[in-house]
């Protein structure tokens, strides 16, 4: 199936493309939304501009626009890239990296259905425990970006998520009931490599910005690609 991914550069719009390809599905462009306001509850906005680095690592052609970020204006810049998509690459489907939100799950499949698309979101309710296994396991080189949640600390920010720090996140959801793959809002993400990746992205420069004493995002501020051996 001809497919267009709904992409933030974070782990599971990767993971999800990860696995359109493996499922053998042609995937033909991205399409990614920069909300200008940093609480949309469709879009990711940490770093989102970085997202065409992590497009030329995997050779994949990227659609871009802004958005509003604004609660359900958001969804008419979704149905506009979506339809440019559609138009110009003829897909038949969209994938989606949704995984326990069901506001952002049911407006695309909506969106979706309207359009005449299918909606493909393979890790919907997926166990977190097992799903972040399956990332870190599958090879993903994921960034911590943004902690939002009690529990989370500064330090975390630019660590990568391997089994130590999944180990950490089961003791916080255990202590404080954040979502083990922050679908709550709890953290985001950058993936600087993954399997699908040609090249990988080096973090050049790269600064913590707190909002507050115990929350804040990752500026990335640099990148490079580097040839993987």
């Amino acid at each position: 199936m001809r497919i267009a991914a709904l992409f933030s550069g974070g782990k599971d719009s990767t993971f999800a493309l990860y696995w359109a390809i493996k499922k053998g599905h042609e995937v033909k462009c991205l399409m990614t939304l920069s909300p200008k306001r940093k609480d949309s509850y469709m879009f990711h906005f940490p770093n989102i501009e970085f997202a065409k680095y992590q497009a030329g690592a995997m050779g994949i052609p990227i659609l871009t626009a802004s958005t509003s970020g604004e609660k359900e204006k958001e969804l008419e810049d979704l149905i506009r890239i979506i339809k440019k998509a559609k138009k110009k690459y003829r897909i038949e489907g969209v994938a989606a990296g949704a995984v326990a939100s069901e506001y952002q799950k049911t407006r695309v499949e909506k969106i979706c259905s309207n359009l005449g698309l299918e909606c493909l979101a393979p890790y919907w309710k997926a166990n977190p425990e097992e799903y972040m296994k399956s990332i870190i396991d599958s090879g993903f080189e994921v960034i911590i970006t943004g902690v939002y949640a009690e529990g989370l600390l500064p330090e975390m920010l630019g660590q990568r998520i391997d089994s130590k720090m999944l180990d950490k996140l089961i003791q916080l959801n255990k202590k404080y009931k954040i979502h083990i793959a922050g679908e709550g809002g709890e953290y985001e993400t950058f993936v600087a490599d993954a399997p699908i990746f040609k090249k990988r992205i080096v973090i050049e420069k790269a600064e913590k910005v707190m909002e507050t004493k115990s929350t804040g995002y990752l500026r990335i501020m640099k990148v490079r690609l580097e040839k993987k051996i």
